[in-house]
């Protein structure tokens, strides 16, 4: 194999492809990246028996061939090659990479022992690369980290015609987003569990492209995958068994009372409030009139007091919450102004962006959260 290809081109699609590398490969192979040159160009891919990343880019074929080198290593080079065309050339167990003046030669892995990447699923459809890394963005905060609990740690994905819902939760919050896209079919109806990782970082990595296709298959080859593909690089990952919860019955279809506050002048008065809050201990919100009072600390520890303006609709209510997981669904929200529907203080609390009406709106974002049990 020998060819040629520019040096930003190739470190950013070897940083790309290299992303998803095990850190403690099961294999020594699955620490490596594929490197396959055609005359059609320069093919890299990676692998670890859950999700599969190959991107294709142009290069200059002289002789074509496959090679299996270390991916975090190459990835290491291709970031610090000075600014010149980079020349890549494998003989027997040996690659070479020239750059300029600057030269690495590289061991390479038994080719012949490393897996067949997953085919993509058949294509169900394509949405906007920003759309896409924006929803995920604003649901993946939700999903849990405890891998004993491995369905809480996935993304649910509903899609059911033009619409897709996203859900998250860890117990203590839900995260919710729907928005539309384009199917390949009208009437499609399907459903998967993806880790939550690893959409969340594909997400971001294809979020400058204009339309993402998005594979799911609903039986038949491919099936337990999903693939999403853009702008040359395609990313596949097997799904999680289990059965997420129901998550719509917790979602509750009235409010007690309404309440608007700004969001960053909210944000930032949490932060400083919960430097006096103890490891696990709540920030209290007391929304009444056309204030909202927030404390933290109790007894004889340090104590912070602020008061905010904010909007009420609805009948006085004393809350806590956890402030990192308000704070994240804050930032979540991202509007200008961020409304709090309530119950009641024992039971959870919706935050969406001021305006956000599921009766008019296909594209809505909520935000659940427990609130902590006051006491005293």
């Amino acid at each position: 194999m020998k060819i040629r290809v520019e040096r930003d081109v190739l470190a950013d699609s070897v940083a790309w492809a290299a992303r998803t590398l095990p850190s403690r490969p099961s294999l020594p192979v699955l620490a490596g990246l594929v490197l396959t040159a055609t005359d059609e160009g320069l093919t890299l891919s990676s692998f670890d028996y859950e999700v599969s990343g190959r991107v294709h880019i142009e290069a200059d074929v002289t002789d074509e061939g496959v090679c299996l080198v270390s991916g975090r290593l190459l990835a290491d080079i291709a970031r610090s090659l000075p600014a010149a065309p980079v020349i890549l050339e494998s003989e027997g167990s040996r690659l070479s990479i020239t750059c300029g003046r600057a030269s690495f030669t590289l061991p390479t892995l038994p080719v012949e022992d490393y897996p067949q990447l997953p085919m993509m699923p058949t294509t169900s459809g394509t949405i906007s690369g920003r759309v896409l890394a924006e929803a995920v963005s604003q649901v993946a905060i939700a999903a849990g980290r405890d891998d004993t609990l491995p369905t809480l740690t996935g993304i649910r994905i509903e899609i059911e015609g033009s619409t897709i819902t996203l859900a998250a939760t860890d117990r203590y919050r839900l995260a919710v987003r729907e928005f539309t896209w384009t199917p390949q079919s009208p009437s499609m109806s399907a459903h998967a569990l993806i880790p939550a990782r690893t959409l969340a970082d594909t997400a971001k990595s294809l979020a400058d492209v204009d339309a993402v296709v998005i594979a799911l298959a609903s039986g038949g080859a491919g099936e337990g995958l999903m693939g999403f593909e853009g702008d040359g690089r395609r990313t596949t990952t097997r799904l999680l068994d289990g059965e997420f919860p129901k998550y719509r019955s917790l979602l509750p279809s009235e409010s007690a009372a309404i309440a608007t506050v700004e969001t960053t002048v909210l944000s930032d008065a949490v932060k400083r409030v919960a430097l006096v809050a103890e490891r696990n201990t709540p920030v209290r919100l007391a929304f009444e009139g056309s204030e909202l009072t927030l404390r933290a600390g109790a007894g004889d520890d340090a104590q912070a007091v602020e008061v905010l303006e904010c909007a009420l609709d609805g009948d006085a209510i004393d809350i806590a919450f956890n402030p990192a997981y308000l704070l994240d669904g804050l930032a979540a929200v991202n509007a200008a102004n961020t409304r709090f529907s309530f119950t009641q203080p024992t039971r959870p609390a919706v935050l969406t962006a001021q305006g956000d009406d599921s009766s008019d709106s296909a594209d809505i974002y909520k935000y659940l959260l427990m609130p902590v049990r006051l006491t005293g």
